[in-house]
């Protein structure tokens, strides 16, 4: 499937698209609710979607282990939250008037037991954990260059320095990535003929 080399891709580019337009919706002053925060939101929950297959197809270049089933299973986990948390966002920013209201909606679900470590402080830090072991494992039989490690590290760090870097951050994640794309796309490949041949 040479789709799998595109959601590679994709989803580092989400974010990319999410950062650009959260500095552009800030740009007024007045960030949600509205077309931009949800404009925002959508772009970087789709870009969460496209890292579901995107972390599958990196999965399938290394040999079945438990380190690879572990890995793949942390990063799903903590994808599944992100995309719950970013989903919670678009309805909260759908149902409030004003940014007064979006905020109390927003305290509303946090203040639900658990919901804040599973969606927001703990689980979602997970995709990032599995994605940078995936990538680990990944160049440690070269099927990535050493430098994609710390490139993709500095792209998951800088975030958190602030979010005005995201797109910064998503550069980085996908140029760390992008070195695998020939073999996702020559597994796909194979992956075809074998079903063609049966």
């Amino acid at each position: 499937m040479k789709r799998a080399a595109l959601y590679v891709l994709a989803g580092p580019v989400g974010i990319v698209a999410y950062g650009l337009v959260r500095l552009w919706a800030r740009s007024d002053g007045v960030y949600g609710p509205g077309f931009d925060w949800q404009a925002a939101h959508l772009v970087a929950l789709a870009g969460m979607l496209c890292f579901v297959p995107g972390v599958l197809a990196l999965s399938r270049l290394l040999p079945r282990s438990p380190w690879r089933t572990g890995a793949v299973a942390t990063t799903l986990v903590g994808l599944a939250a992100t995309i719950v948390q970013f989903g919670a966002d678009i309805v909260e920013g759908l149902l409030a008037e004003d940014r007064a209201e979006m905020s109390r909606l927003g305290a509303e679900f946090k203040d639900i037991p658990g919901v804040e470590v599973a969606f927001y402080d703990v689980v979602p830090q997970l995709f990032f954990l599995g994605l940078l072991v995936l990538a680990g494992m990944l160049a440690a039989r070269r099927l990535l260059p050493w430098w994609s490690v710390p490139l993709l590290l500095t792209g998951i760090v800088l975030p958190v320095i602030t979010l005005d870097l995201l797109p910064v951050a998503g550069l980085f994640m996908a140029l760390a990535l992008a070195p695998t794309l020939p073999l996702v796309r020559q597994r796909g490949e194979q992956a075809e003929s074998a079903v063609a041949v049966h």
